[in-house]
């Protein structure tokens, strides 16, 4: 899920939607309107799901998307090598996420275990 918003009214922290992945704003400069234009602003983003950073620059009353990122509890099941699966303790759905080792390492059945969802995409908030 995702909402329209202008990019003059975007903060730093807040999140949007760059090359259909959600973003966290790392900084925002603005540069003032010149004679023949309107100003911009430049966003500097890290992907929340993969880590990459991008920069995009656009006019401040351009129209972005910001993503509806919601942070919800799991509760783990079992544990198979890499592969954990969870069930969310809200609406009681199973997935799985590859987890690195020495995470999975601290990890026993039954606990509970915040994550972040936005986009359909699912990562642990640790």
């Amino acid at each position: 899920m995702k909402e329209q918003t202008e990019v003059g009214k975007l903060k730093e922290g807040r999140y949007v939607v760059v090359d259909d992945e959600p973003c966290k704003i790392q900084s925002i400069a603005i540069s003032k309107p010149g004679k023949h234009g309107a100003a911009k602003a430049r966003l500097d983003v890290v992907g929340l799901f993969d880590g990459q950073k991008r920069s995009v620059v656009s006019p401040t009353s351009a129209t972005v998307y910001a993503p509806i990122v919601e942070r919800k509890t799991g509760q783990i099941l079992t544990i198979a090598g890499n592969v954990v699966t969870f069930m969310d303790m809200k609406d009681f759905n199973n997935f799985e996420l590859v987890v690195d080792d020495d995470i999975v390492a601290t990890f026993q059945p039954a606990q509970e275990v915040p994550y972040i969802e936005s986009l359909g995409k699912r990562k642990l908030d640790l």
